[in-house]
């Protein structure tokens, strides 16, 4: 018979006897899954989550974790004598059940081995509850339009047609007007930043569900990308780095200079003027 551990969902856990309750403001799944594990919350339970709320309760024996008996081939002589076996268990969680959360739908068939090849479920991203990318714009220095990169099929990833596809973008992206801007880091160091401006649109629905763009606004974001001379912000010089570049949302009307005074006003950062 095992003996429990007190189970852990989250930050705001309450147990009462068998039952686990928690709540969370941001990770709001639903789902219900019958599980079985010999890990560090060995037997079987069932999780039932709706709403910001999980509710989690410890059940008799309904199902048992996978087990296989597995041949020790890598042990020596002196390992299986001292054991008196040559085989050990190998022993994968059991689940049955469904999750949803953000659009993804995981359903839960048996054995949970985070092995694809061998891993007994399936998921998707429902289409009725995805964005789908249809457009990537290049602007110039006074916000006019230059060109929008092509969309379409896929290439085979290293084949001749994804290497002049690859050459093509780079060229367009390299003909695209950059400013620059001197500034001083938070720590009075002397940098610069190269900037372009970008925007992308994104419409609704996917596959089938396309049509439903035609009842919803599309997504557009238009964002400056900044590239540095060097590593910027506190954590830079350290093992972690600091920031060589990224990008930022625009606020309508804004320009190259006017983005980036912002972003030098909001990250501790003193902006110069215009790089010579």
């Amino acid at each position: 018979m095992h003996t429990r551990a007190v189970r852990r969902w989250g930050d705001n856990d309450r147990h009462f006897g068998p039952f686990t309750y928690a709540r969370d403001k941001h990770y709001r799944p639903m789902a219900m899954v019958l599980s079985s594990a010999e890990e560090e919350y060995p037997g079987c339970n069932l999780r039932v989550s709706a709403f910001g709320r999980t509710l989690i309760i410890e059940l008799p024996t309904i199902i048992k974790p996978y087990h296989e008996k597995v041949e020790a081939k890598s042990w020596d002589a002196a390992t299986i004598e001292r054991l008196g076996r040559d085989w050990y268990w190998n022993i994968d969680r059991r689940q049955y059940g469904f999750t949803y959360s953000e659009g993804h739908l995981n359903i839960y068939l048996g054995r949970q081995t985070n092995d694809s090849s061998t891993t007994q479920d399936w998921g998707m991203f429902l289409p009725w509850t995805q964005w789908r990318h249809v457009r990537h714009s290049f602007y110039g220095l006074q916000g006019e339009h230059l060109f929008d990169e092509p969309q379409g099929g896929m290439a085979k990833l290293g084949g001749d047609e994804w290497r002049a596809r690859w050459d093509a973008q780079q060229a367009r992206e390299a003909s695209v007007p950059t400013a620059q801007f001197a500034f001083k880091d938070f720590d009075g160091e002397d940098l610069t930043a190269t900037t372009k401006i970008e925007e992308r649109e994104w419409k609704f629905g996917t596959g089938r569900f396309k049509w439903l763009s035609l009842f919803r606004k599309p997504k557009i974001r238009r964002s400056l990308d900044l590239d540095f001379s060097g590593e910027t912000g506190e954590r830079k010089g350290s093992w972690k780095g600091g920031t060589m570049g990224h990008s930022i949302d625009m606020l309508p009307g804004e320009l190259h200079e006017s983005a980036f005074r912002r972003y030098c006003a909001a990250n501790k950062m003193t902006f110069v003027g215009v790089a010579t």
